[in-house]
């Protein structure tokens, strides 16, 4: 089995060919590709760390579709001094599929 760590959006991810993996907003429209940097690649018993080997190593993706994540809500409160503050948020996602580990 084949597999890689890439980054992908601050974090790390373990993607293997046809993986869905939601990262962080990737610039692009659904069907583009992309390419994600490869930090440890595992081929059956082989494992691939040396950065110099890894930077020929092209872990490519296509976007699926571009997302917004689940709201949270975000509450502050201080007791006895009126203090109240609200606030929201939602993350901008990207759902990708791997299409393929070239090493």
């Amino acid at each position: 089995m084949v597999y890689a760590i890439v980054r992908a959006g601050g974090r790390q991810e373990k993607v293997s060919v046809g993986d869905l993996v939601t990262l962080d907003r990737v610039a692009g429209g659904a069907g583009s590709t992309i390419e994600l940097p490869a930090l440890l690649l595992v081929d059956g018993d082989k494992i691939t760390s040396d950065a110099q080997t890894l930077a020929s190593v092209k872990v490519t993706a296509e976007i699926v579709e571009n997302l917004r994540g689940p709201k949270i809500s975000i509450q502050k409160f201080k007791n006895k001094t009126g203090y109240k503050k609200r606030q929201g948020f939602r993350a901008e996602l990207t759902t990708v599929k791997v299409t393929g580990i070239d090493a």
